[in-house]
């Protein structure tokens, strides 16, 4: 049974969100920043990922915190981000002590962006600060803001046909207090279906507007393909888990993907989801936490384009 809450990431306890978004060039970043050193694991499914520091959340990796994580735009460039998140915790006193200094550990991943509004626009380190800077407990704004500001989705019949993507969250509290919470940058090739009814709720454009099936346009466009795409999440949660565990969390979590998003891990996404132990207070099974996180990235998933609002040539799910 589950206990309502304020149904953002922001319910796992010491789990700060902030979010910038440049609505000129179209992009943003969002940074998600743990009062206490998280636990994270990592899962990269697609086939075209741009990250940083993903490598140290290895089980197999000797440091074992992490400071904060940061999705954001702009493709390779927007890695620079994550500059100023570090510099931001660096001024605080955050980070792994090494005797001599504090060193903060940020792990980012990127999306693609720059086919829409300013190439020459993309989030750097004073973004990526001003993000950190922002990071509150309060229920994050979602749609059209930080890493999916630029976001798009259904992009089998190219850009000029495709439909507005975002950021969402969502989160579940459950009887005797596990708390897993989900913030997710949809930012597709494929359509973006709710899996309880089927219904196609952002895709490609047909001829009448009406948002279509990928999969089944996929054969006659697949010389379009393109590498614009890429979906990425952070889970969060109270209870205790190893890096192994996080990964594990990580890794079911994509089936929330696999719900929503038609089809996904293609070789022109880098779908990856990070999942994040705060606190460890609450012992739970690992299958557990993973269920409830896949089913919280599918509900964002479905927030994030229901809350999207449209640009000139790309509308949104509800301005259709």
């Amino acid at each position: 049974m589950t206990v309502p809450g304020r149904d953002s990431i922001c319910d796992v306890p010491g789990v700060l969100v902030g979010q910038v978004t440049d609505r000129e060039g179209l992009t943003g970043c969002t940074a998600v920043l743990f009062e206490r050193p998280a636990v994270v694991g990592v899962d990269v499914r697609g086939s075209s990922p741009g990250t940083r520091e993903t490598d140290r959340l290895a089980p197999t990796a000797s440091v074992r915190h992490t400071h904060a994580l940061l999705l954001t735009g702009g493709s390779a460039f927007g890695l620079a981000a994550a500059e100023g998140v570090v510099r931001f915790l660096e001024e605080r006193g955050v980070g792994l002590d090494v005797g001599f200094a504090r060193i903060p550990l940020v792990s980012a991943a990127v999306l693609f962006d720059l086919a829409v509004g300013s190439p020459e626009a993309r989030p750097g380190p004073g973004m990526g600060y001003e993000a950190a800077a922002a990071a509150t407990g309060d229920p994050p704004e979602q749609g059209s803001v930080g890493a999916g500001t630029g976001a798009t989705v259904g992009k089998v019949l190219g850009l000029e046909r495709a439909m507005k993507g975002g950021v969402g969250s969502a989160s579940v509290r459950l009887e005797g207090g596990l708390v897993v919470g989900a913030i997710v940058a949809v930012n597709a090739f494929g359509d973006v279906r709710d899996p309880r009814t089927g219904r196609i709720i952002a895709g490609p454009r047909l001829e009448d507007g009406s948002p279509g099936d990928t999969v089944e346009l996929l054969l006659r466009a697949s010389s379009r393909l393109s590498w614009e795409n890429t979906t990425l999440g952070v889970i969060a949660t109270n209870a205790r888990l190893s890096k192994a565990q996080a990964a594990k969390v990580a890794q079911v979590a994509h089936h929330g993907l696999v719900r929503t998003i038609h089809p996904v891990h293609s070789t022109v996404d880098g779908d990856l989801i990070f999942a994040a132990s705060v606190g460890g207070e609450v012992e739970a099974a690992t299958d557990v936490v993973g269920a409830w996180a896949a089913r919280v990235v599918a509900e964002s998933v479905l927030r994030a384009v229901r809350e999207a609002e449209g640009i000139p040539g790309v509308p949104s799910a509800p301005e259709l």
